[in-house]
């Protein structure tokens, strides 16, 4: 488990169907494919005859199904699911989602799921329960959005479409939310559009929304195309799809999280329509091109610093090799509260082949350097087993600001970059005999043209914290 990196964040699936189908194990493929997006909790909510059913826990997607004894009940026309790592609220079980409502009768009518952060939903919450409006959670924003839902439905003749648009009036930051009523289902994401969110189809008349296009291959289904920044889409039990945009807002841009590519999202997923591997493989020929150097090997950091290192090989001619061999049965199990015990965690997760390290001149590249903890760590195994030179690479620029747009990050006197100017301090702090980021020019270069957060590389963000 690597303690200083940035932790996932949360993935949400939803699959909508006029006819009933094997809801049960749509969501658990959907949610297994977006498994590294969070590790602490999961759930769903399937529609069945008309009335929603909700089961979650926490634990790993699999072991939560496993669980399940009577998964026939959990057959239906449309499902929504989510697997989380906490950003906000907290590890209790009443934090965990989909969050639902009700009715006065006690019968759940409506059911969400979110991934993002709100920066003003403690405002929110405290307006809404001195209207008394009560909450679930001991504090999620995600059941803010909820919540803000429901009682715009009762104002809004029951209209999905007008009571997300007056909800997303009141709400800030970064946001993408799937929807389940008893007879249709929505997906809606952000202005900036900073959590990604897209949609494909199973059938013709089947539709899934899903985090990353992983999670439409994992059902066999095909992507359509992203949700857009700003947009809702409705299906209903007639087939039809309706998409419209959110109440306009004022000083607004596109702003999608560069860290999804660098990252978050599994290398085999579109964001925007733009391949995650290639931009990961392309940043690793940028940083030979940066600051070229003589080496035997380059390795890279499994899983994510794979294709950069793979990339720095090919613009280099140096050989790749795996020589960094990850032990793929490690969770997030281990509650570690040592520093000592956590560190030797790196010991345990990745271990090296001594013989292809001794007497060598290596490129060590991983996608980014957050404490410099595990970098520091590495280069100690590295050393210990008689590297002759080590040249570290960061596949991201310094990071110098925590993230708030929904990913769970450590304060600013935990980053390694914003206590450390001066590359040449950090060098010394990892004992490596060079250090190179990719700079902010070749981060924009390979991304393109589409607008995106950099706020954890510049400290300046698309929706300010209140």
């Amino acid at each position: 488990m690597y303690f200083d990196k940035f932790h996932d964040e949360c993935g949400i699936f939803g699959i909508y169907s006029p006819y009933k189908v094997d809801t049960f194990s749509l969501i658990q493929f959907g949610l297994f494919a977006l498994q590294h997006r969070g590790q602490e909790a999961c759930g769903f909510s399937v529609l069945r005859d008309g009335f929603i059913i909700s089961h979650k826990s926490d634990g790993l997607v699999l072991d939560f199904f496993r669980k399940i004894s009577n998964s026939e009940c959990y057959y239906g026309n449309a499902v929504i699911g989510h697997t989380r790592y906490s950003t906000e609220g907290g590890q209790s079980k009443k934090n965990i989602q989909p969050f639902f409502g009700e009715d006065s009768y006690g019968k759940s009518i409506i059911s969400i799921v979110h991934n993002g952060n709100l920066v003003n939903a403690t405002n929110i919450r405290k307006k809404l329960e001195s209207k008394g409006i009560n909450f679930i959670s001991e504090y999620s924003d995600s059941e803010v959005i909820l919540r803000l839902i429901q009682k715009y439905l009762s104002e809004s003749d029951n209209s999905l479409e007008k009571a997300i648009q007056k909800t997303t009036i009141d709400i800030k930051g970064a946001y993408s939310v799937i929807v389940l009523m008893n007879n249709k289902m929505a997906a809606f994401r952000d202005p900036n559009g900073i959590r990604p969110l897209c949609y494909g189809m199973l059938n013709e008349s089947t539709y899934i929304f899903s985090s990353e296009t992983c999670g439409i291959d994992s059902v066999g289904g095909f992507y359509v195309r992203d949700v857009l920044p700003g947009e809702i889409i409705i299906v209903d039990q007639k087939k039809s799809i309706q998409f419209s945009l959110l109440t306009e807002k004022k000083n607004t841009k596109k702003r999608i999280c560069s860290f999804e590519y660098i990252y978050f999202s599994r290398p085999d997923s579109l964001i925007e329509n733009v391949n995650v591997y290639e931009i990961r493989e392309k940043s690793g020929e940028k940083l030979y091109e940066q600051h070229p150097v003589e080496a035997d090997v380059v390795i890279g950091v499994p899983d994510s610093g794979v294709p950069a290192s793979i990339g720095y090989s090919k613009a280099s001619g140096i050989p790749f090799k795996p020589i960094l061999v990850k032990n793929k049965y490690i969770g997030r199990s281990f509650i570690l509260p040592k520093q000592e015990m956590r560190e030797k965690m790196v010991n345990l997760k990745l271990n090296p082949i001594l013989d292809e390290i001794k007497g060598k001149r290596i490129v060590i590249i991983d996608d980014s350097i957050v404490r410099g903890t595990t970098s520091r760590r590495l280069v100690y195994i590295l050393r210990k087993a008689g590297a002759k030179e080590i040249h570290f690479r960061s596949a991201s620029p310094p990071i110098i600001g925590p993230c708030y747009l929904g990913v769970n990050t450590p304060s600013k006197k935990d980053l390694i970059s914003y206590n450390h100017i001066d590359k040449k301090n950090i060098e010394k702090i990892l004992n490596v005999d060079s250090l190179e980021f990719l700079s902010m020019n070749n981060l924009i270069d390979i991304l393109g043209s589409i607008h995106y957060c950099f706020g954890c590389f510049t400290g300046n963000y698309p929706v300010q914290k209140n």
